[in-house]
């Protein structure tokens, strides 16, 4: 009997979206606690998402904008931990594929080849490590593929031609696209170059292309399939709406469905 791995999990999430783009919201784990992120998971599935990115919060979030390092904080002093924000995935990857985000220094400090395994246990299908060069992934790239796990690559506007092809050489699940320079954040539209960007990533990857950092609204996502992405991932915007539903005394998780809901209907073909 054939084993289905991370990867094929990812595969099918894509080709079997019925929208012009798969839709992969970020979900800041253990924010604002860790039943609550299950719940904004949960809604996230409900409200049309592929695919869920699952972030760890971490004390030195360099890739992160204001929203999510600050959701990253209140998670952290909540009390999150690798262990609790694995449980999750494993709670959601019931009913939706999750790629799990998670900085170098986690990684290396539980050992590669345990914390791929840890994934793997609970049915999480990918990592995204946006700290973690090509260079000095070749460890980690070597844990993820014995236990089935996609080791996604990133790529940036900036990335020039040949560290493309190697990145490709290498590409498992997805290759995750930079659609601007900077940290992660809602932005007032996409950028002109988007889809000369994402032609460019395309043309080095045999897996799917996603966009993300700086898709915010229906509009954006919708701009993003249009120029070529094969997935859309939205994360500032869904974490800001989960944070008011919660300073303001509602329901986080009600609050994301509308918003999920939103960017799915705007990616139907």
């Amino acid at each position: 009997m054939s084993v289905v791995t991370g990867q094929d999990t990812i595969a099918a999430a894509f080709s079997g979206s019925d929208r012009r783009a798969a839709l992969m919201p970020y979900l800041m784990g253990g924010f604002p606690t860790l039943d609550g992120s299950r719940a904004i998971g949960e809604a996230y599935a409900e409200g049309g998402a592929d695919l869920v990115e699952l972030g760890v919060p971490f004390s030195d979030p360099l890739a992160d904008g204001p929203v999510i390092h600050a959701a990253g904080t209140q998670a952290l002093e909540a009390g999150a931990t690798v262990h609790g924000v694995l449980e999750v995935g494993r709670a959601l990857s019931e009913s939706v594929p999750v790629v799990l985000m998670c900085y170098a220094n986690l990684v290396l400090a539980r050992g590669t080849e345990r914390f791929a395994a840890d994934l793997a246990e609970r049915g999480i299908s990918g990592l995204i490590v946006p700290d973690l060069p090509l260079e000095e992934a070749g460890d980690v790239l070597a844990a993820c593929d014995a236990a089935g796990v996609a080791l996604v690559a990133l790529v940036a506007p900036t990335t020039p031609e040949e560290r493309l092809a190697a990145i490709g050489a290498s590409a498992r699940g997805f290759v995750y696209t930079v659609s601007v320079t900077g940290t992660t954040g809602e932005r007032a539209g996409v950028d002109g170059s988007l889809a000369a960007v994402i032609a460019n990533a395309k043309a080095h990857s045999p897996v799917p292309v996603a966009v993300g950092f700086g898709i915010s609204t229906p509009e954006h996502a919708a701009a993003a399939a249009a120029a070529g992405a094969d997935g859309v991932i939205v994360g500032s915007r869904l974490v800001r709406a989960a944070a008011e539903a919660a300073d303001a005394g509602r329901d986080p998780a009600a609050a994301v469905l509308d918003v999920v809901t939103a960017l799915a209907a705007a990616l139907h073909r």
